[in-house]
């Protein structure tokens, strides 16, 4: 194994973490605008406000999203266990 395999690796793992953590981050982003919005037009200033909708939507996206984040995973771990066995690494 040489460091273009370690960058192959690394390369391809962060691409996966990045399909796997961006739908949950989008939803997470997109919440929070439109509750900061919320909270200017009315001026109301609670804190717990911005967290519990953001939870909320969180966990229903990663329900929603699971699967494909699965198949992901799953994906990059078929495809080290093919670079294992045909002696990439």
């Amino acid at each position: 194994m040489n460091g273009s395999d370690v960058l192959d690796i690394a390369r391809d793992a962060i691409g996966v973490l990045l399909v796997v953590a961006g739908p949950a981050m989008g939803v997470a982003l997109v919440v929070g605008l439109v509750i900061a919005l919320l909270q200017a037009l009315t001026q109301i200033q609670e804190m717990t406000l911005t967290f519990v909708p953001k939870i909320i939507a969180i966990f229903l996206s990663l329900l929603i999203f699971l699967p494909f984040m699965g198949d992901a995973m799953g994906g990059l771990m078929t495809r080290l266990s093919d670079r294992i066995v045909n002696g990439g690494l």
